[in-house]
């Protein structure tokens, strides 16, 4: 069994993090675009504007990463984080490195004082929502989301 080790992203792992990334914009329909993937990183990470977790096995091989995004909760009045990213690499799923990202995702909100993480996935991802749910995370019945495109 392989032993995982999760640890936040820094702007040297760029090259690590982008085809990641691209990889999991393509996983949601999008046409590849490395060099936007590349772009669109680089910047959260140089504004630190999102906290970006690796999953990492022995061979310091990244498997998969997460995002989040700070934000806060007006209800609450509090603090909180939207993981909005979260993917692991096909020939890694089943590996435990999901498990790892978001069991980190949740060290790490303890650690800075949020008091909750949120997170959408598609309708169709239940691999995905099986995961959520095994580690108690809990479907919202009663919000519904909605989005709205703004063109520049």
């Amino acid at each position: 069994m392989n032993t995982l080790r999760t640890r936040i992203a820094t702007l040297a792992d760029l090259d690590v993090v982008a085809p990641l990334f691209d990889a999991y914009r393509q996983f949601y329909e999008q046409a590849p675009d490395a060099a936007a993937a590349r772009h669109f990183i680089r910047d959260r990470l140089q504004r630190d504007e999102s906290i970006i977790l690796l999953a990492l096995n022995e061979a310091q091989q990244a498997l998969g990463f997460c995002q989040l995004y700070p934000l806060f909760c007006s209800i609450d009045a509090k603090p909180i984080y939207q993981l909005s990213d979260l993917f692991v690499a096909p020939e890694a799923r089943r590996s435990g490195a999901g498990r790892a990202l978001l069991l980190a995702a949740e060290r790490h909100a303890k650690n800075t004082g949020r008091t909750r993480l949120e997170l959408t996935t598609a309708r169709t991802n239940k691999t995905a929502q099986s995961l959520y749910e095994s580690l108690g995370w809990q479907r919202d019945e009663v919000y519904f989301a909605y989005a709205r495109r703004v063109e520049a």
